[in-house]
């Protein structure tokens, strides 16, 4: 930690979701299945795709601009975009630099995006947290948004009846109180497991040389050592990060996990012991939202009186690379 670090507070949340909604029922006229085999694996009924021209950049430009109204921050007083975009419409521009030309935001501050998969929004907070208690920047603007609808094969019923679309966002600012709304923050990675979910991207070498071996340029995973991965991992990667932020797991009012599939969260909830009440989902309406899931979890739960602010909560997530990470954060009031 940087001495004489300044503090960082989570001034506003938001979301943003395509209108379309795509139930198991509509899943069937696409290969074999039913609303209950699918229900029953996975805990979803239903996500969101986009349709038309909508993409990751449109959702994430709905998101911030919520965020940002929450937070009573102007886009004009953004110092730093940081976008978590691992399914972009494209790879550059970054999503980073079309929400900053979008919102007008007339400095050239630096807008970059991260790929760290449905853990972009942790990844994103800590490099935020950095950021800020360095004195370089004070206000940052992070959205995670995907639109991992248009990178799946739809022949292949394993994985496309996971994914929905959607985006969140998070403002970020210096605290003027002194209280750091971040009170413990931890990133990890595995790259040697990596290959249990890939998106291989198209491309072909020129033709003066030997040509590459092409590989099919859709989502891949493998389930059953995805669930394995997280269910050995993260009950005690959670437990250690209460225990290293000196709390207990009563201190902690609300688990906010990545919404991946039910069955995997109700494994890690099993595993710390937490009553159904301090577990936040809503992955049976939106599927899985990469690194949109815990914001859009979050707030959407607020809305709904779910999770009441003036509270602490962990937000977790793991996805492809492997990543995972965890926060302890206050909730303050006012904030989604």
């Amino acid at each position: 930690m940087i001495s004489n670090a300044i503090p960082l507070r989570i001034a506003g949340v938001g979301y943003s979701v395509p209108k379309t909604v795509i139930t198991n029922n509509d899943l069937t006229k696409l290969y074999d299945t039913s609303d209950e085999w699918i229900y029953s694996r996975t805990g979803i009924k239903e996500r969101r795709m986009v349709s038309g021209n909508e993409d990751a950049v449109s959702l994430g430009i709905e998101a911030a601009k919520k965020a940002l109204e929450k937070s009573g921050i102007k886009a004009e007083d953004i110092d730093m975009i940081i976008v978590a975009a691992s399914a972009p419409p494209q790879l550059y521009p970054a999503v980073g630099c079309q929400i900053q030309a979008t919102l007008n935001i007339p400095n050239e501050i630096p807008a970059f995006d991260i790929t760290a998969a449905c853990t972009g929004l942790i990844y994103t907070l800590t490099i935020a947290r950095g950021f800020i208690a360095s004195g370089m920047y004070k206000n940052i603007l992070l959205v995670a948004t995907d639109n991992n609808s248009r990178l799946l094969d739809w022949s292949d019923r394993s994985a496309s009846i996971l994914f929905g679309d959607g985006a969140g966002a998070m403002v970020v600012t210096a605290s003027e109180d002194g209280i750091d709304d971040i009170i413990s923050i931890d990133i990890r990675s595995n790259g040697s497991i990596g290959e249990i979910i890939q998106y291989n991207l198209a491309g072909k070498n020129c033709p003066l040389v030997e040509p590459n071996t092409e590989k099919p340029s859709f989502i891949t995973m493998n389930g059953k050592e995805v669930y394995r991965f997280v269910a050995r991992v993260l009950p005690e990667y959670v437990e250690k990060l209460v225990a290293d932020a000196g709390m207990k797991n009563e201190d902690i009012d609300y688990l906010i996990p990545h919404q991946a599939n039910l069955r995997i969260i109700q494994a890690v909830q099993e595993r710390l012991g937490y009553s159904d009440e301090k577990v936040v989902t809503n992955i049976e309406r939106f599927g899985n939202t990469s690194a949109a899931s815990i914001p859009l979890a979050l707030v959407e739960s607020v809305e709904q009186g779910k999770v009441k602010l003036g509270s602490t909560a962990i937000l977790t997530g793991f996805g492809a690379g492997m990543t995972w990470g965890g926060a302890i954060v206050r909730l303050r009031e006012g904030i989604c």
